[in-house]
């Protein structure tokens, strides 16, 4: 299921989604498409049945870095480009849970693991997968060398770090039994080990005399793609469109469609490309949806989001070679503070006037479709309820005491809560952010916005900079819920620098095989506690929770979705 697959790979990233989240910095590009017209389209008859054959346009609204590997990308819309060619080991149902793809496996102990190929698979360049090809991508991976994000995805395996570090010259955790079947160690039992497991083969011919550290920029990674999915990429205009072929061999049959065209078009573009035909599929952003909906020539496709918008707080900074928070920031440490700023905002009014109404609020850092998400009764709502804002700021001690109109800080110095926003050319970002501001504003706290370049912004809020107090971000949810990555005290990607002694120990807990063993309803249960603790003492103000939304020609059959994403590509087709 492709976007299941695309979230599960940014973890390892991490500010772009080891299996999870994503950043979502909504960057807008200028039109760029190629104008290709559908040829052959019309492979169909009046009955209105799947037909063979026909060209499918796909559309994307950002410009893609151009990584066209599942081992290197970081950003979702590589992926976006790159799901037409690919094919992971495992995939992931409608509950989220993993199913065998390329691969089966079985376990004893959950620390040794046997993997079992599928045979006869064939890669793009008629070469046959083996478990070969999975060894070289893990020690691509594991390389000294390795420019990509995915380390986390290999480092767990035995032996791993060593090969990193240059002091050995394999991975000794991975034992070849034959061409179909691979035995890998891990340096110990946790209950995600598979989970977090890298999961694409790299096809070893055809990286052959590129070294590891040249991949990334070479011209098979930027013009070219070898996968085994059910289609070829054969021709690349880089950042406007990606044209791909029916792999006829695929192993899973041959797809429907003849081709794929991924084009690359603006944002303002995306009605009046659907209006016209000129794209039969593209992800819709919720202010379009409603004119989209209209259309009599295309489909509004929803289905339940893993994604999250928040506000997070700036707690200090950290020292990524000491793996700490080093200097403290107490502007927002007054919990009272952060419950009146919460309270201050009327999130449903701003989901329905910047989503148009396709999402609903979230009260903790994990979306209400995923298993691990605790029962909303469980949490504090933080309902709108300016009254309550005020009150809370009057037992904080931040009164209004030069008759400004605006609340001085316990102290008496000013206090203007500072907010960064990434900017792009879509104006509905920073009219958003000032929402939020005006919000703020309202209960008598000064606001200021600072609208950041989306490329620079998370480097920034990575970096602690100057400035950055309170800051607007997105993260997605992957099959895996573990978010150590993102809130353990020790990690860099715990963006609020917020450090919880409970907070660890529940999320360490959660993958203790001796505490939960291999049950996921005892795992949900950590989850759960420490959903209660993060809604407690807000390190973050968790806003909104969207729904993912297609536009999808009529002509356009066999395209399901569900929370996991969308079925494979190769069973779309065109009809009457």
């Amino acid at each position: 299921m492709s976007l299941m697959l695309m979230l599960t790979l940014f973890l390892a990233a991490c500010n772009s989604d080891a299996n999870g989240d994503s950043d979502d910095s909504g960057d807008d590009t200028e039109d760029t498409s190629e104008n290709t017209d559908s040829e052959g389209d019309s492979g169909e008859d009046a009955s209105g049945e799947p037909q063979e054959g026909g060209t499918l346009n796909y559309a994307i609204d950002s410009e893609p870095e151009g990584i066209l590997s599942p081992n290197f990308y970081g950003s979702a819309t590589d992926f976006e480009v790159i799901q037409f060619g690919i094919d992971p080991l495992f995939e992931y149902d409608e509950n989220l849970q993993i199913e065998p793809n390329l691969a089966d496996w079985s376990t004893e102990d959950n620390k040794v693991f046997t993997f079992t190929f599928e045979e006869g698979v064939k890669w793009h360049n008629g070469d046959e997968l083996t478990v070969e090809d999975w060894v070289f991508a893990l020690e691509t991976l594991a390389d000294p060398d390795y420019t990509g994000p995915r380390y986390a995805n290999v480092q767990t395996i035995e032996g791993a770090e060593a090969y990193h570090s240059g002091d050995a010259d394999s991975i000794s955790g991975i034992e070849v039994v034959s061409d179909y079947e691979v035995k890998v160690t891990f340096d110990k039992a946790r209950v995600n080990n598979l989970l977090n497991v890298w999961s694409y083969p790299m096809n070893r011919s055809y990286w052959e005399g590129v070294e590891v550290a040249d991949m990334q920029d070479s011209d098979k990674m930027r013009q070219g793609m070898m996968g085994t999915g059910p289609f070829k990429l054969t021709k690349v205009v880089p950042g406007e469109s990606y044209q791909y072929e029916a792999n006829e061999d695929y192993w899973k049959g041959a797809p429907k469609l003849d081709k794929v065209i991924v084009k690359v078009i603006d944002s303002k573009s995306v009605i009046g490309a659907l209006e016209n035909g000129d794209v039969d599929m593209v992800p819709v952003h919720p202010t379009l949806g409603k004119q989209v909906e209209e259309m009599e020539n295309v489909d509004l496709r929803t289905y339940p989001g893993l994604s999250y918008y928040y506000l997070g707080f700036k707690f200090g900074k950290f020292d990524n070679e000491k793996k700490e928070v080093v200097e403290k920031n107490d502007k927002y440490a007054d919990l009272k503070l952060r419950k009146a700023m919460y309270h201050a905002i009327n999130r449903d009014e701003w989901i329905e006037a910047f989503f148009s109404g396709y999402g609903s609020k979230v009260n903790a850092p994990v979306p209400t479709n995923h298993w691990i998400a605790a029962d909303q009764s469980e949490l504090n709502d933080y309902a709108y309820d300016t009254e309550k804002a005020k009150s809370l700021l009057d037992e904080a001690g931040y009164k209004d005491v030069n008759d400004d109109g605006f609340r001085e800080d316990p102290n008496g110095d000013e206090f203007v809560i500072n907010l960064a926003h990434y900017a792009s050319t879509n104006p509905t970002f920073e009219s958003r952010a000032k929402a939020l501001t005006q919000y703020w504003e309202e209960v008598g706290l000064k606001a200021e916005l600072q609208m950041i370049e989306s490329s620079l912004y998370y480097d920034k809020v990575e970096k602690d900079a100057e400035g950055i107090e309170v800051f607007f971000g997105g993260w997605s949810t992957g099959s895996d819920p573990d978010p150590s990555a993102l809130w353990k005290s020790d990690q860099l990607w715990n963006y609020t620098r917020w450090v919880n002694e409970e907070s660890d120990q529940l999320l360490d807990d959660a993958l203790d095989i001796d505490k939960v063993g291999t049950d996921q309803e005892k795992r949900k249960e950590k989850y759960v506690e420490w959903q209660k603790l993060l809604n407690e003492q807000l390190p973050m103000l968790y806003i909104a929770e969207l729904e993912e939304i297609y536009g999808v020609n009529k002509r356009v059959g066999g395209v399901e979705f569900d929370v996991s994403g969308s079925n494979s590509p190769h069973l779309w087709y065109i009809q009457n």
